[in-house]
């Protein structure tokens, strides 16, 4: 009887201890952490003219800001999983990302998303990555100096984002008369004010200033007026996750603790002139959480 009692002890000890210190990959696992596991890839949703967050190389190769800080993401996934995977990219737009998010079509999405309250119903995000706004894309020639301008124009306008709730209210609100262009993405939105379609396009101040440096005439275009809104950047992974959301967490802690996403930002920032703003330096140190 002693000795049974024993066995039962150690018994129960042993599974007590079961796991603890173990990797992931030696647990359990469950949710989007299995799905990778399991397949040995992870699916990465990005954008195809979202410059310079994620967009197409010559290769036609997603490259990007947000593109390279989802790499160190992909790698702390794989240190957490004991094993290499690979990565596969499904390319999305304004109007398809959170679903195919949502519905586990992909499995993070690396592009340049605004982090909204409301959009949390759906998906959740990682840390803030970028700070910008809603501004004005026009031809330097057009006349319009503000969205005050645009009476009697044609703005386009990409449905499913900020910018576009954004461009509408502030339209009523002020009485003025405009007409919508509806267009899919950034690349038809800056070829429909080339080709004279539209008389402006809004989005993010920041993507129209990559729009402009990738145009064949960039002298012959104009950010202008005042932000309309406050857009935080964030990377986006499924809701109701918290394991994958936690390693998310961690490499972006371990990029801002380290300075890595200072290197990642002047890659991509400083051949346009844009410095981070203290807004962005004040984000990147909140979200160094001690380990």
């Amino acid at each position: 009887m002693l000795i049974g009692k024993k066995l039962a002890a150690i018994a129960f000890a042993a599974g007590l201890g079961l796991g603890v210190g173990l990797p992931a990959f030696a647990q359990d696992l469950t949710g989007t952490l299995k799905k990778i596991s399991d397949s040995g890839e992870i699916v990465i949703g990005h954008r195809e003219s979202s410059v310079p967050f994620s967009y197409l190389d010559s290769d036609q190769k997603p490259i990007g800001y947000s593109i390279d800080i989802c790499a160190r993401i992909v790698d702390e996934i794989s240190t957490e999983l004991g094993k290499e995977i690979s990565v596969r990219y499904v390319p999305i737009n304004p109007k398809t990302r959170i679903p195919l998010l949502a519905n586990g079509t992909i499995n993070m999405e690396c592009g340049s998303t605004t982090n909204t309250l409301t959009r949390q119903q759906q998906v959740e995000y990682l840390p803030t990555t970028f700070i910008t706004g809603t501004k004005i894309l026009t031809k330097t020639d057009s006349g319009i100096n503000s969205i005050d301008d645009l009476g009697g124009k044609i703005i386009g306008l990409a449905p499913g984002t900020t910018n576009d709730r954004v461009i509408r209210e502030e339209a009523e609100k002020r009485g003025i008369d405009v007409d919508f262009l509806v267009v899919n993405d950034h690349a038809e939105g800056m070829l429909a004010l080339e080709t004279g379609r539209a008389d402006a396009y809004s989005t993010d101040h920041i993507l129209l200033f990559g729009l402009i440096e990738t145009s064949k005439s960039p002298d012959d275009f104009a950010v202008v007026g005042d932000f309309l809104s406050y857009d935080p950047y964030a990377l986006m992974v499924p809701r109701d996750d918290s394991a994958f959301e936690l390693i998310g967490k961690r490499a972006l802690a371990n990029l801002f603790r380290t300075g890595e996403i200072n290197d990642i930002y002047a890659k991509w920032f400083d051949p346009m002139g844009i410095e981070q703003t203290p807004l962005l330096q004040a984000a990147f140190q909140l979200a160094t959480l001690p380990e």
